[in-house]
């Protein structure tokens, strides 16, 4: 394990190199690699969960699975389709007519986010590359005729964005991986016949910074093989260097092994974490994938999007934020009006968030919608809210201000020059500018800066491999 306890201010002085060390397949050894250091600064990427499961549309990306199951998606099949109807033939209407990958990418950058994960195959098994060990069942044998993965991943690494790539190990109905499992997982024919060989294809071809892995609690990582594939991916791959891997390689991994932590769907503790971390999270607030009858409010607003990252970033992790497009290729209205608000509440308050560690308090003990950062000798307190009054009232940060020449300045609004504060009983009071002259729209990040920082004494402790 690679870690450090330092004064904040040299926490946020300090990068982190890869290791050189060669790593043995298992957790012990595995879970001593050092976290790429690219990963660390970019806090944001863009989720895309597409595939065939986009053509029905309805319920979630779990539509052959809920169908099979029974309940309303049930019905649905009995109003809408002939009887003898299968999910098979919902491929030939994923057509992608209007998918730009280029359009996209430029979507993405104007996001403010740093990586673009592409489920590359969800559970259903269709492969968005022409797999070897897909057979018909990918983009370019039946559906859209193209490499989806691909054409992204050019396009997306062109407009100076990381590229990275989700996988799920698990199949719903893949006869080999049905068999394994009636065998209590002592036969590996779905591991060494498809799943190996197809990510091994995947990191060969595309060469993903990223591989989210995902449909893991069925069996144990024994099964999947996986701290051999890792010991291959760190060591040997083409990607040894960069590449960054989650916590979903077995039963059990969850939250315990893997160079960033998921947990659950939609984590975000509030707390800091001791590894690093990442907050996958919806626009849709229900599903992953779209939905041609999601209503206005089942998505997140701009400042509920905002108050995640923030939330994210000061307790130590990534935020990954999905969108689902449609089967033609479109990313709906709604989706792209969130990632541009996004993007221009970062063009403004990115200093914040990028490249920024965790502070030794996360969140003010009296204000409790300002959370913080910091990075070099600044700290930066981001308010969700604009202040009562114009004055904004912190507590966590009053041994900063036992200096007289600490500075405070509204991040975007410097040319306001520093911001007036006094302290009382123990109470920093921070005289906002008028809001009319303010540039930021949502939120309002200050930046914090003392002379006497390098003599601040607060531990924090953090560690990540």
């Amino acid at each position: 394990m690679v870690g450090w306890t330092l004064f904040w201010c040299l926490v946020c002085l300090s990068g982190h190199n890869l290791q050189a060390a060669k790593f043995e397949p298992n957790w012990n050894s595995l879970d001593n690699r050092d976290l790429p250091q690219w990963y660390d600064e970019a806090k944001i990427g863009i989720f895309i969960h597409w595939g065939v499961y986009s053509v029905p549309s309805f319920g979630s990306e779990w539509f052959w699975s809920n169908w099979k199951g029974g309940g309303s998606t049930v019905e649905f099949m009995k109003q809408n389709y002939p009887p003898k109807f299968t999910y098979q033939e919902f491929a030939k209407e994923f057509t992608a007519e209007f998918f730009n990958a280029s359009e996209w990418a430029e979507l993405f950058r104007k996001s403010g986010a740093r990586y673009v994960v592409l489920t590359s195959k969800h559970h259903e098994g269709y492969a968005m590359w022409p797999s070897k060990y897909s057979y018909s069942w990918n983009s370019l044998d039946i559906g859209p005729g193209r490499d989806i993965v691909g054409e992204l991943g050019n396009a997306v690494r062109a407009e100076n964005l990381t590229y990275g790539l989700y996988h799920s190990l698990y199949e719903w109905f893949n006869p080999m991986y049905l068999s394994d499992k009636k065998s209590n997982w002592t036969k590996q024919e779905f591991v060494y016949n498809k799943i190996l060989p197809e990510m091994h294809e995947l990191i060969q071809t595309y060469k993903p910074s990223v591989l989210w892995s995902d449909g893991e609690w069925e069996a144990p990582d024994s099964y999947w093989t996986a701290t051999k594939f890792l010991a291959w991916l760190y060591n040997e791959s083409p990607v040894k260097n960069d590449i960054v891997t989650n916590d979903r390689w077995g039963s059990g991994t969850l939250c315990k092994h893997g160079d960033f932590y998921t947990c659950l769907d939609r984590y975000n503790p509030g707390v800091l974490q001791t590894h690093k971390w990442e907050n996958a999270m919806t626009i849709d607030k229900r599903t992953w994938g779209y939905r041609r009858n999601a209503k206005i409010e089942q998505f997140y607003t701009i400042e509920e999007l905002i108050k995640e990252l923030v939330t994210t970033v000061s307790c130590g992790g990534n935020l990954l934020m999905n969108i689902g497009p449609t089967k033609e290729g479109t990313i709906i209205p709604i989706y792209q009006e969130r990632l541009l608000q996004m993007g221009k509440w970062l063009s403004v308050n990115g200093e914040g968030i990028f490249g920024t560690k965790p502070w030794i308090a996360q969140n003010d003990s009296l204000a409790g919608d300002v959370w913080y950062t910091c990075k070099g000798f600044a700290v930066y307190a981001t308010a969700l809210k604009w202040p009562r009054g114009n004055v904004l009232s912190l507590v966590s940060v009053s041994d900063i201000f036992k200096d007289s020449n600490t500075k405070v300045t509204l991040v975007g609004n410097e040319q306001t020059g520093y911001l007036a504060w006094k302290v009382a009983s123990g109470i920093v009071n921070i005289k906002f500018p008028d809001k009319s002259i303010v540039i930021s729209q949502w939120a309002y990040v200050l930046k914090i800066r003392s002379s006497r920082n390098q003599e601040l004494k607060d531990p924090i402790d953090i560690h990540i491999h």
